[in-house]
């Protein structure tokens, strides 16, 4: 594997890579409807060989943190629909923990094992960079999903932009409150899609809503009781508080156990992140405002797409592309967000 270049921040090209993989389906007669095991069947295509065919030999990971929460779910479940299409096999693994080294050492234990490639997403991009730097280095494509490290050598990252996608829980909680009021955020600082969603939606509130005020960012530690106990604190010294915006579920969930003990469900809206069923139940209820819901499913099944065509070297933008630099998947993937209130919600519960 050659030395990777670093990536420039830019603008994401779904249409990009939905397309590239549609023309690699449409050559196969693949199918993409999901599955549920672990490994990947048969291809779905009929008669002959195809470049799109893999081995079950073939084994490629998923490298979480947290491993144990529900929003994997649906990342897994779209590799493992790519993988029954390909015919490899894929395998979901993790830190189980919210804890740095906990991920870096399963990182460097699925290295070992020389998988055909690496699906992960980043606890912290400083900290997972060098890794993932060594996981290239030893010949094994990576890709990063959700959450980034834009300057280790990965090959592409496919996720939500995460700016907009805090642009957009700003322009629905400032329509919401009228334009007017005093709103917080509780995140998880450090984590660079978290942050960016932060910078988006306090970007947007100051461009577009003059008369509402973020009065306070506070850290929910990705934790549904220390964000209850942060939000009842913030409840307390800002009595008037009108809105609250969590960039991650189990933040949302616990601001709004918060809310309620306080006698102030609907009062304060809250807008959250993510569509784990304690949230959609909680829009449901009318605890929870709305909530943003990503392309998870799309983040898996693209993700192993382009470790695939990457590990069997299937695509070739130029002559000898890997000689120069030249990436050949799109690096950046925005898989999209939608706005999940009561109007949508069962939508999202029948799934």
């Amino acid at each position: 594997m050659v030395k990777r270049l670093d990536w420039k921040k830019g603008k994401k090209y779904l249409a990009a890579a939905a397309a590239a993989a549609s023309v690699a389906l449409a050559v196969t007669g693949c199918s993409t409807n999901g599955g549920t095991s672990n490994s990947g069947g048969t291809s779905s295509s009929s008669g002959g060989t195809s470049a799109f065919q893999g081995s079950s030999n073939e084994t490629y990971y998923m490298v979480t943190f947290l491993s144990g929460i529900e929003y994997w779910k649906g990342c897994f479940a779209g590799m493992q629909a790519a993988a029954k299409d390909l015919g490899v096999k894929v395998v979901f693994t993790g830190a189980p923990q919210y804890d740095i080294n906990q991920e870096v050492t399963t990182m460097q234990q699925v290295i070992a094992k020389h998988p055909a490639g690496i699906l992960v997403t980043s606890i912290n991009a400083q900290a997972m960079t060098p890794v993932i730097n060594q996981a290239i280095s030893a010949g094994i494509p990576v890709i990063s999903f959700d959450s980034d490290a834009p300057q280790s050598k990965r090959y592409a990252y496919l996720g939500t932009s995460n700016i907009e996608a805090g642009q957009k829980a700003a322009d629905y909680l400032g329509q919401a409150l009228g334009g007017h009021g005093e709103v917080a955020v509780i995140t998880t600082p450090g984590e660079l899609n978290l942050d960016q969603r932060v910078q988006g939606f306090k970007e947007e509130m100051a461009a577009k809503y003059p008369g509402i005020k973020v009065v306070a960012v506070q850290n929910g530690n990705s934790d549904q009781i220390k964000t209850a106990q942060v939000t009842s604190a913030l409840l307390q010294t800002y009595p008037n508080l009108a809105g609250i915006f969590c960039t991650e579920a189990d933040e949302g969930t616990g601001a709004a156990t918060a809310v309620q003990e306080a006698g102030k469900t609907g009062k304060v809206k809250i807008v959250s992140f993510d569509t784990d069923k304690a949230t959609l139940n909680a829009i449901k209820s009318g605890e929870i405002t709305a909530t943003v819901a990503q392309g998870t499913w799309n983040m898996g099944f693209w993700g192993l797409m382009d470790l695939f065509v990457i590990h069997h070297n299937l695509v070739h933008p130029v002559a000898n592309w890997q000689q120069s630099n030249v990436d050949p998947v799109p690096p950046e993937v925005d898989t999209g967000v939608t706005i999940v209130t009561k109007d949508n919600v069962n939508a999202y519960l029948q799934q």
